[in-house]
């Protein structure tokens, strides 16, 4: 594989040819020995496309950073695939299948979806592949779905959760939900309804919606009518309910809204959730770490001027753990080394350090209470730090069986 330079400039879509190409060539130069190869599941296309361009460019920056820009260990170079799923389940597999059998990986990488997630997460025990979890949240991932070849550095809802919980949760706190009618929605609000009746809270109203709904007027009616204090919503993608909750005053009607911060695209859509509380999973200028401080600086050079985005982080996150355990097996590929490597494990990310927990190899993880301020030049509302929740604080419950 021709190396490309440590600062060199790269649009995204010719990163994602560049990596196939040169991929499949070395193939059958390389004998497959002095290659360590990682397949990155991604949605290049569909309602989380956005999601998956930043974790493909996450991922290509956490390589060069993780390897000093040599992407080669121990006299072993390291190659990507990224591979569209489309955001369906089944074009998943399909391409997971091709990834494994046709690509010959070592590691799997994905994906922006829950539902693709899982699906493929059968793959990964039948192969023998060790499957890296980002930024997919769905609780069962690493709960009853899990397998020992499953380590995720994307938190999951549980975490999500706690952190929402404790952002707006209290004795007798009245509260309402609204989520997507999906493995990731419905994971994430179960999630939610636990941490925050913990806390005393009463949850009076579960609202879940369609995937591709772009009217949610009856759902929101049946909130304002049930009168909480607070709605809780679980989101993912660009059809989102901020404007239509905007539209139908359902803060003036004295009921406060509560999320997570989303990515930037959907940032710029929340101008009338600003003064909100809730929490942030990563915005570029909450860590204060060295590696954050990278990341922000390399991806305004190659992207051109552009800032770091949610998923970005999340992939750079991906790339350091796999490049940080062929560290401990010297570059060795055997999925039992690695596993044996990989629990337990800290290292370090844009967010500061993470540990796969040993029991279901979740990461634990630093997690923000934020507030959505205004500043000035920024298009967007502003996640501000209230405080970190440390990752023992955010460590959700073990929830897998196996």
């Amino acid at each position: 594989m021709k190396k490309r330079g440590w600062k060199m400039l790269l649009p995204l879509a010719m990163s994602v040819v560049l990596a196939v190409g040169c991929s499949q060539n070395e193939s059958a130069s390389s004998g497959g020995g002095n290659t360590i190869k990682v397949g990155v599941l991604a949605s290049l296309t569909g309602p989380l496309e956005s999601y998956g361009k930043q974790t493909a460019r996450g991922f290509e920056l956490g390589l060069d950073y993780a390897t000093e820009g040599k992407r080669e260990i121990a006299g072993k170079k390291i190659e990507f695939v990224v591979e569209d799923t489309e955001t369906k389940p089944d074009v998943a597999v399909q391409k997971a299948t091709k990834l494994l059998e046709t690509d010959k990986v070592d590691f799997l990488v994905g994906s922006s979806s829950s539902g693709d997630t899982l699906a493929v997460l059968p793959l990964a025990e039948e192969y023998k592949k060790i499957m890296v979890v980002e930024p997919a949240v769905a609780d069962s991932i690493t709960g009853k779905n899990w397998n020992k070849y499953i380590f995720r550095t994307g938190r999951n809802s549980s975490q999500d959760a706690v952190a929402g919980a404790a952002a707006i949760a209290s004795k007798g706190t009245k509260i309402a939900t609204m989520a997507q009618d999906s493995a990731y929605g419905r994971e994430g609000i179960e999630a939610f309804k636990t941490a925050a009746e913990k806390l005393g809270a009463v949850i009076i109203e579960e609202q879940y919606v369609d995937t591709n709904t772009t009217d949610f007027t009856a759902n929101i009616q049946k909130i304002i009518s049930a009168k909480p204090d607070y709605v809780f919503i679980t989101w993912a993608g660009s059809n989102s309910p901020w404007k239509q909750l905007q539209d139908m005053q359902v803060q003036q009607k004295g009921i406060k809204v509560s999320t997570g911060a989303p990515d930037i695209a959907a940032l710029k859509t929340m101008e009338a959730m600003i003064g909100m509380e809730g929490f942030s999973v990563y915005y570029h200028s909450l860590p204060k770490t060295k590696m954050n401080d990278w990341l922000i600086d390399e991806h305004k050079k190659r992207f051109q001027g552009e800032i770091p985005d949610l998923f970005t982080a999340g992939g750079m996150t991906a790339a350091v753990a796999i490049v940080e355990a062929l560290k401990k097996t010297n570059a060795d590929t055997d999925s039992e080394k690695l596993i044996a490597a990989m629990e337990g494990m800290t290292f370090d990310t844009p967010k500061g350090q993470m540990q796969f927990r040993v029991e279901d190899h979740q990461a634990l993880q630093t997690l923000y209470a934020i507030k959505l301020e205004k500043k000035d030049g920024v298009d967007h509302p502003v996640p501000v730090l209230v405080r970190e929740m440390t990752m023992e604080e955010t460590a959700p419950p073990v929830r897998n069986q196996k």
